[in-house]
């Protein structure tokens, strides 16, 4: 069987993926056959794999970062928010709708067997196993129902690194706080604390470090500096960044509609500074162009757009010749009407859309999961990228289709179910063209950034870490 590592958090966002990511290109350099391996996501960042199934968009990055092919055996259990008390499961890559109708609290003796076989399964074929916790293993209130943190890492026999964000203040504090809210047999597994995202000289966090260690036993194995190497995120933390909030307004800038329910935002990190997410009129005014992101509920968040004014105020952009463009979710609110014959969203059968693309979407039972390569009849531009959605989606006279099924234009608004369309960089520079824009300094390629990353993160640990761990 192989070995497992394991980087848990004190917090959500301590930066588990990024570190995990490091790890899994880390250990593969050296040599390991790596597999990356996060019990339970939840986000509604997904992406699609070889075999056209579903999985958290963090475990699809490191599984590149791993150099081995995604597979949902990696993250068993995705569940996507569709409200704030209600989440869609997907269970080995496909909707599990008996389990999703279950109440929280029973669905770990339905998900447990399957995180059990896939968890061994990896170990038994890979020399290394990399596993991502979720969330902070310290919340007491769920230790009953965890199939992500503790109970993975004693099933695993993992060796556990924990992490905290020191940029945000009380690491030392989260890191002991932690460590007690541990069962005994869970803290044996407590190899080494990481303060992550540090800034300034670290000579001067001492004496905290071994302070630390002798309330615990448990050594300070890393201070890794804050980096500006981005990679896409489970739970969207590059559109909170500064970055994505975009330069002054008269730079000109990408507004990106701030939807509540907003999915894969990650695929919108190619606009660089130039992206701005919006939430209200008075901040699309002067937006070059204007997206309409993905959504995991399409309907609600489209009553939100009335709600917020945004859906008028895109309206009369796209009217004033804006380029406007919309994905997925967002394709979906730019048509005539959107129709839920069987309930997929729990919500109104019919709801008309903004009418700036004359295309009808009715929900269909079953979810299109696909990776897709298609040219652009407009660009003549052979794109890539991936599909999830219920919709199927018909035009009428009135729109030009691009690509059947894919990708359609009405003047100056497009749509298309392409999940990834922005992060084809011949494809990003006709976009921005057509709003008077320049791309952004090119962003490295995923691997040169992971390369880059596992070097930075490797540099910053104790150079034992790794091989007492292993």
């Amino acid at each position: 069987m192989g070995k497992a590592i394991m980087v848990q958090g004190c917090t959500s966002s301590a930066g588990k993926s990024y570190l995990t990511a490091a790890l899994c290109r880390a250990l593969s350099n050296a040599g390991a056959r790596v597999a990356p391996f996060k019990a339970q996501n939840m986000s509604n960042n997904a992406g699609v794999t070889p075999a056209g199934l579903e999985m958290g968009r963090a475990q699809l990055v490191q599984a590149a970062a791993a150099r081995v092919t995604p597979d949902v055996r990696m993250n068993p259990v995705l569940l996507k928010p569709e409200a704030d008390t209600r989440s869609q499961v997907v269970l080995l890559g496909q909707v599990n709708r008996e389990i999703t109708e279950l109440p929280w609290r029973e669905r770990k003796a339905h998900l447990w067997p399957h995180v059990q076989g896939a968890l061994h399964s990896l170990m038994d074929e890979f020399d290394v196993v990399v596993i991502e916790g979720a969330g902070s293993p310290a919340e007491v209130n769920l230790r009953a129902s965890d199939i992500v943190n503790m109970r993975v890492a004693l099933e695993a026999r993992a060796a556990v690194l924990l992490a905290s964000d020191i940029d945000r203040g009380g690491s030392f504090a989260h890191l002991l706080g932690t460590w007690h809210c541990l069962a005994p047999e869970e803290r044996t597994l407590l190899r080494g604390f990481i303060l992550n995202r540090f800034r300034g000289d670290a000579r001067l966090l001492s004496p905290a470090p071994e302070w630390l260690q002798e309330q615990t036993g448990v050594p300070t194995v890393g201070v890794v500096p804050m980096l500006d190497i981005p990679l896409p995120e489970e739970d969207g933390v590059w559109a909170e960044s500064g970055a994505s909030r975009g330069g002054d307004q008269d730079d000109g800038f990408v507004a990106i509609a701030r939807l509540p329910r907003v999915s894969n935002l990650d695929e919108f990190a190619p606009l660089g500074p130039l992206a701005r997410w919006v939430a209200t009129p008075a901040e699309l005014a002067g937006a070059r162009a204007v997206i309409l992101p993905g959504s995991k509920s399409t309907a609600a968040d489209l009553a939100w757009l009335r709600a917020t004014g945004l859906a008028g105020a895109v309206t009369r952009a796209a009217h004033a010749g804006v380029p406007v463009l919309g994905v997925c979710g967002g394709l979906q609110m730019l048509g005539r009407v959107i129709r839920d014959p069987h309930g997929v969203e729990g919500g109104a059968h019919e709801v008309p859309g903004l009418g700036l693309l004359d295309l009808d979407t009715t929900f269909a039972p079953e979810k299109t999961t696909t990776l897709t390569t298609f040219t652009d009849a407009e660009t003549g531009l052979t794109v890539q990228g991936y599909e999830i959605h219920h919709g199927q989606t018909g035009a009428g006279a009135g729109v030009q289709t691009l690509a059947p099924g894919r990708l359609w234009r009405q003047g100056n608004v497009r749509g298309t179910y392409l999940h990834g369309l922005l992060e084809n960089p011949a494809y990003l520079e006709r976009f921005l063209g057509w709003a008077g824009l320049r791309p952004p300094a090119g962003l490295d390629s995923l691997d040169a950034r992971l390369d880059a990353i596992a070097a930075r993160v490797g540099a910053a640990l104790d150079s034992r870490v790794l091989e007492e761990l292993l």
